[in-house]
């Protein structure tokens, strides 16, 4: 198979990129010999999604580059640019959460899961493993220190100023809080003891006070935070900031667990699982710079198996990047191995079944549509309220697989409630999209209804000279996924309901559902607010954003005092503004 095209390919290093029978892009990789990795695939024994992947390839491409660090950032450049679906079995779009020190007057901590990672001038910590034990942080911090917790400044003193966990920054203009966040920072930088010394101070002022409840809520507040000392005890305490990396592989699978290490401590871990496809060393480069390059930030130090190229990764990267191979350092990297392999032995069952399920639904599918070929799915559903607000929205499956960066959104060009000519205008615009950026071609499209929706969505298709097979969802009166209608003869194809396909259809229908009414819902809110602030003479497009800014809802605009409406605002404007909101009853 390929013989004369593998004869061609040089011994240097590169991309290559694997193409369906359709000439659609279905795996980018990289490699160090070109023709080496090629060749392995085509005359060597390949098992699991590798062996799936060789079947499907017809043809390939591939870009020599001067060095294996261009051929890195190559890469990611093409799976950004053609999104392969192979490629998207492996990405890792897991973000996890950071405690965030905000940089205000006075500051306040939040939890941020999606973090700008190029953004500068910002007090980040962590990751923390899960939301809940970056709240409980939170939680207890702000108990014992009276931090600021309100988003917007208050009329007058709230209930934490009333309980001595705020100090009325809302009132008290002149409050140096200075020492008290420097101490906060401390903490969050892994200083544990001072928060342990802080409780026990607050138990004894609360017991001495006869504040027994209150008391007994902070012993057990201690008591976790014993337990979590405990737990994140090292015999590494130098004080750096380090993550570390290595994986189990078995099956087909490969488990990648992380230690995360901050300022001496055992912070938390994480277990990734993925089939794999290419090589180890490639599997484990890609996912390492997958994971740093949008959610999470680079520690000064990484260490990672001795199989990796330290120092491509270390210039990728902008940070350090080792192997470790004797001391403290390696017990603590044969224990994130440990924790790979147990993550992968007890979870193999539970991969094997889902993946049986999934594969079996799309085969039922496929079968039941007489399709030779069914991979990408993409379905569509608009939505409007009284015939306002109409936004439509589409989300994407692969392999029977949600595929998050595929789905999209579309503002429609009316406000009059017509579906037929919402699926119309949505479903030509997205695939001239698709043909103009040669985007890869869906092997289905789903449209929300019946005959009419299926009839709209093909004659958007054909004004484009393309044919895709149309198929529509119809609910029943529950709301519910009933009827399958097969877009090319108009019948209704019975779908067993205990089947995987029918739980497949069902899962897909729920998905743009739940995400075209989360849209509408957004674009509902933005837009009344707009509208109404258009009504009144002064408030133009950037004095509008910075109402919307800062107050977020017309509601919270009414509640606010001419005083803080002056801020932005000149005074006869925010009167004006304020008598307007007063003689409006149905803000809510």
């Amino acid at each position: 198979m390929f013989k004369e095209e593998l004869s061609l390919v040089p011994k240097k290093s590169g991309c290559y990129l694997m193409k369906d029978q359709y000439g659609t892009i279905i795996y980018v990789g990289k490699a160090k010999i070109l023709f080496n990795r090629l060749k392995s695939y085509f005359t060597g024994r390949v098992t699991g999604k590798t062996r799936v992947l060789v079947s499907e390839i017809k043809s390939f491409e591939y870009i020599v580059t001067s060095t294996e660090a261009e051929a890195f950032i190559l890469e990611n450049n093409l799976i950004k640019k053609y999104n392969p679906k192979y490629n998207i079995l492996l990405k890792d779009d897991k973000s996890y959460p950071y405690i965030e020190l905000t940089n205000e007057i006075h500051p306040r901590l939040i939890i941020k899961r999606e973090i700008n990672i190029n953004k500068k001038k910002r007090n980040l910590y962590g990751p923390y493993p899960s939301v809940y034990e970056a709240r409980r942080l939170v939680n207890l911090i702000n108990r014992v220190y009276p931090l600021r917790k309100c988003v917007n400044m208050p009329k007058k003193e709230c209930l934490y100023y009333h309980i001595h966990e705020c100090l009325g920054y809302c009132i008290h203009k002149d409050i140096d809080d200075t020492n008290m966040i420097k101490e906060v920072m401390s903490i969050l930088s892994g200083n544990s003891d001072l928060l342990i010394n802080k409780i026990n101070e607050k138990i004894k002022i609360n017991s001495d006070n006869m504040n027994y409840e209150v008391a007994l809520s902070l012993k057990n507040d201690l008591e976790y935070m014993k337990v979590l000392e405990d737990k994140q005890k090292v015999e590494l305490n130098d004080g750096v900031n380090r993550d570390i990396f290595n994986y189990y592989i078995d099956k087909g699978y490969i488990s990648i667990s992380i230690f995360f290490l901050r300022n001496g401590k055992l912070l938390g871990s994480s277990s990734n699982i993925k089939p794999i496809i290419s090589e180890v060393k490639d599997e484990l480069e890609t996912f390492i710079i997958d994971f740093y390059s949008k959610h999470n930030i680079a520690p000064k130090e990484i260490i990672v198996p001795d199989i990796l190229d330290s120092e491509i990764l270390s210039d990728l990267l902008d940070t350090k990047v080792v192997s470790v191979q004797k001391g403290i350092k390696k017990k603590l990297f044969n224990l994130v191995y440990e924790n790979a392999k147990i993550s992968l032995e007890n979870d193999i069952e539970r991969i094997y079944r889902n993946d049986e399920m999934i594969n079996n639904a799309t085969e039922e599918l496929k079968s039941l549509l007489h399709m030779d070929e069914l991979s990408v799915i993409e379905a569509f559903d608009n939505s409007n309220l009284f015939g306002t607000y109409t936004v439509s929205a589409m989300v994407t499956f692969v392999d029977g697989r949600p595929s998050k960066n595929d789905y999209r959104k579309f503002k429609l060009s009316f406000e009059k409630n017509d579906d037929v000519m919402a699926m119309k205008e949505v479903i030509y615009r997205r695939y001239f999209r698709v043909l103009k950026d040669r985007l890869r071609m869906p092997d289905l499209i789903l449209v929300d209804g019946g005959k009419n929706q299926i009839n709209a969505c093909k004659e958007a298709l054909n004004s484009l000279n393309l044919y895709i097979k149309v198929c529509g969802l119809k609910k029943s009166d529950k709301h519910q996924m009933s009827e399958l209608i097969d877009g090319d003869t108009m019948e209704v194809i019975n779908v067993d309901k205990r089947s995987n396909a029918f739980h497949l259809l069902t899962r897909i229908d729920d998905e743009i559902h739940r995400y075209v009414i989360t849209y509408h819902k957004q674009i509902r809110s933005k837009g009344s607010l707009s509208s109404i602030l258009d009504d009144v003479k002064g408030i133009g497009s950037k004095r509008k954003k910075e109402l919307i800014k800062t107050f977020g809802s017309l509601k919270k605009i009414k509640e606010a005092s001419i005083e803080e409406l002056e801020r932005i605002l000149p005074a006869y404007i925010a009167s004006d503004l304020k008598d307007y909101l007063n003689n409006k009853d149905n803000i809510v």
